[in-house]
């Protein structure tokens, strides 16, 4: 009920600006600008968590960015999740460029239950959503499968460093019974709003890596660095700005 009533009244009431507050606009051009306006490009967080898979973003994660994700996760305007599925969807084009590997299978990354409870929504699954509908309004086929579930309680992320978060984080996610036939004959992207430790994506891929064939990683493997598969790919909104202003290739 708190999910409906946040949409239904996010269309019939004046709503500010999400990410600059302008008076009577969802998203004025400049904000929308700073989400779209760039190319996405590949990121990565400082330290790099083991077995984090290739990550692409739309946009560095501050001012007009930030504020705007926040205002779609934290604050409930829903209205947002297309514009934000829109950048998305260019992350997931850079994530996954070519036409083989068959159709993309979006993965949220899951937020803790309590959260979602908290908020009212899923973020992450609304974004893809969205995401995976400009996607195949591109031409590009593309579904999403919200396989990812939690197998034990975590803490909250706030305030946990990189090395706290991987430790936090470490064999908390498992695919959901049934998700492997979800995953099957096609090219994995997983989704979330943004990327900054990467402690949540490396999670998310190990825990897919175990149920594809060919993609698991060996029990203490070589120093962090981000494996390159063909199977497993990322995809977010926001990334880390230092990230922006290198060329990673």
């Amino acid at each position: 009920m708190r999910a409906w009533w946040r949409e239904l009244s996010g269309l019939v009431l004046p709503v500010d600006c999400g990410g600059c507050g302008a008076a009577r606009t969802l998203l004025c051009e400049p904000c929308r600008r700073s989400l779209s306006g760039g190319r996405a490009r590949r990121v990565r967080p400082s330290p790099e968590p083991y077995g984090m898979p290739p990550v692409y973003a739309a946009a560095p994660y501050r001012d007009a960015v930030r504020a705007v994700l926040l205002a779609h996760k934290e604050r409930g305007a829903l209205g947002l999740a297309e514009v934000l599925g829109g950048a998305l969807a260019a992350a997931v084009r850079a994530a996954a460029p070519g036409p083989g590997g068959g159709p993309l299978v979006l993965v949220p990354v899951p937020s803790a239950r309590r959260a979602v409870r908290a908020r009212g929504h899923d973020p992450a699954r609304g974004i893809a959503l969205a995401a995976a509908r400009e996607l195949r309004r591109g031409g590009r086929p593309a579904r999403v499968a919200a396989v990812l579930g939690q197998r034990r309680a975590v803490a909250d992320q706030a305030g946990l460093g990189a090395r706290e978060r991987r430790a936090n984080l470490s064999g908390a996610l498992e695919v959901r019974r049934g998700g492997v036939r979800l995953l099957a004959g096609g090219q994995v992207v997983l989704v979330d709003d943004l990327v900054t430790t990467g402690a949540s994506l490396a999670e998310a891929a190990r825990a897919v890596r175990v149920v594809l064939p060919g993609e698991l990683l060996p029990e203490g493997g070589p120093p962090p660095r981000t494996v390159e598969s063909d199977r497993v790919r990322a995809a977010v909104i926001g990334g880390p700005s230092a990230s922006f202003e290198k060329n990673w290739n």
